[in-house]
């Protein structure tokens, strides 16, 4: 059945806007001593005052302007402005230098990263916790680019160029300059300015890559480094989002099993496929179509009363076909409701988003219970950073992509992101068959990261369950840097600021003495509670 040009456009447009944002992380120690206490900061070129409001930060953080090269190959050329946070280390007498921070991305606010995401408080009281703005962003030279109308010629055979044209046209040469590399060296020169010889480093997720990127460029300028939730470098930037797909799905089962759990909370359900079942019927009243993501296996109190004799043959059946019956479901409903598509439904798009991190499973379940319950609307301002943190990540993944495009994955990568809109399934398409980028060559090679003779190991710390940094691929770069690796239980994305009392621990006695002899926690307890909604604010995000 052929989809209409006019419908095709409406979700070509929609689709291609969001694309970004659905992405899209031993030996013993050789660290040195503990480095003595600083006698108050550094002296610094920098010009604190308040932080935009956008970033929602708490009022002790202080934010500045830098003036950088838009490109380092040309220092004396044109420039651009980045932004910088800081929060002073509460007890100065102690302080012992700065960490400086980066929460994931690309795209991720760093402004607010150590505001929003709590870090132990031996890190606030004894380091000045600084994060630079990845160039590109708000509260700097931001990207800016048209909004995709539908319209264009180009949307379904090069939507990498309309992109990349789109953001030129509004804001000349910068798209250009967003790669990890120039981030990297965006850094340094903050580093300079903050009077530091060395900075320590805090990355998670995509700042793995940045700071691990800084390291290699710069090793003589770093103390301590802490990798948090890293990834294979090697799947950069086309094979990263379909390796994550396979723990998504995963981890919205153990989700689905959570909420079974805490049946007497939620009275959604005593088994995960029953669960599943009113969460579907939920995404179906939203989106007006079925959701194509299989249920989760079905369990002895899944079986119908009448067929408990069959329970074997029953569970198996209903297993087999999970898979493709949902698919089937789905697609026959979008082609013959026009207008209808699951990727419309607040609470499907809600539950991928939140399903590496077990804080907001309550939001997902209250959700799902009370169909009136909903998030507080963001403000224009920050759904207006949400925009450019998008255009500034497909940016970076286009400028920079090293990995092949696989063109035979064309066909399946077009039904899944623009007749069904999956979003399990389509942003890895995306970028496996080269429709992301199509048009858009990437335009430098990122910096081969390695460890060039850090004086101090890095710290890798890794969950085993994590969908968006799978453990596999992070063993990658704990070779690469060859870093000491602490193995969280569970499958929680990013590890910062989770009351994990014992991992953080180990994080306070690496950054003070450069090693530890930890190698493996359990998974940090929920904190969140669950029947309240949370608030909305810009925050942190790692991606």
């Amino acid at each position: 059945m052929v989809i209409s040009l006019k419908r095709g456009r409406r979700r070509i447009r929609g689709l291609a806007a969001g694309l970004a944002a659905v992405t899209v992380a031993g030996l013993v120690g050789t660290g040195a001593g503990a480095l003595a206490p600083t006698a108050g900061a550094a002296p610094s070129d920098l010009e604190w005052t308040s932080c935009p409001a956008v970033h929602g930060v708490a009022p002790e953080v202080r934010c500045a302007t830098v003036e950088v090269p838009l490109d380092y190959s040309k220092p004396d050329g044109k420039t651009i402005e980045i932004g910088v946070s800081r929060m002073a280390a509460r007890d100065q007498s102690r302080r012992r230098g700065v960490i400086m921070g980066n929460p994931g991305g690309p795209g991720g606010d760093g402004i607010a990263m150590f505001s929003q995401v709590r870090p132990p408080a031996a890190m606030l009281d004894e380091w000045d916790l600084v994060a630079v703005q990845p160039r590109g962003l708000v509260s700097g030279t931001a990207l800016r680019c048209d909004a995709i109308t539908g319209d264009e010629p180009e949307l379904m055979t090069a939507l990498g160029k309309v992109n990349r044209d789109r953001c030129e046209r509004r804001t000349p040469g910068l798209g250009a300059s967003l790669t990890t590399e120039n981030t990297a060296r965006d850094m340094e020169v903050v580093r300079r300015l903050l009077g530091e010889q060395k900075v320590s480093l805090y990355g998670i997720s995509y700042g793995t890559l940045l700071m691990s990127t800084y390291a290699t460029l710069f090793p003589q300028r770093v103390d301590r480094m802490v990798l948090d939730s890293g990834f294979d470098p090697g799947l950069v930037w086309n094979s990263l989002l379909a390796a994550q797909t396979p723990g998504y799905k995963a981890r919205v089962h153990e989700m689905m099993a959570w909420i079974a759990r805490h049946d007497s909370v939620y009275h959604l359900g005593k088994t995960p496929l029953a669960v599943y079942r009113k969460w579907s019927d939920r995404v179906s009243a939203e989106a007006g179509v079925p959701p194509s993501l299989l249920g989760p296996p079905a369990q002895v109190g899944d079986v119908p009363p009448g067929l408990r004799a069959f329970a074997r043959q029953y569970i198996a059946g209903t297993d087999l076909t999970a898979d493709a019956r949902a698919r089937f479901e789905n697609f026959v409903a979008t082609l013959l409701r026009p207008g209808s598509l699951q990727l419309t439904s607040t609470l499907l798009a809600l539950t991928r988003a939140f399903a590496p991190d077990r804080n907001s499973w309550p939001t997902v379940a209250l959700m799902t219970a009370d169909p009136g319950r909903k998030l507080p609307k963001p403000s224009p301002e920050v759904l207006a950073a949400a925009q450019v943190s998008q255009d500034m990540q497909a940016a970076v993944l286009c400028n920079e992509n090293k990995v092949p495009a696989q063109p035979a994955l064309g066909f399946e990568a077009f039904i899944a992101n623009y007749v069904t809109g999956d979003p399990f399934d389509a942003p890895g398409l995306a970028y496996r068959s080269g429709i992301a980028c199509a048009g858009a060559p990437a335009l430098t090679r990122p910096v081969d990261i390695r460890n060039r003779g850090l004086t101090v190991r890095p710290l890798q710390i890794q969950s085993l369950g994590d969908p968006q940094t799978p453990y596999r691929g992070s063993l990658v770069m704990r070779r690469q840097m060859n870093s000491h690796l602490i193995t969280v239980g569970g499958g929680d994305h990013a590890q910062l600021g989770r009351a994990n009392a014992p991992l953080e621990a180990a994080i306070v006695e690496y950054l003070r003495t450069g090693r530890t002899g930890v190698t493996r926690v359990e998974q940090a307890p929920i904190t969140a509670p669950l029947t309240r909604m949370p608030s909305m604010n810009a925050g942190a995000t790692a991606w």
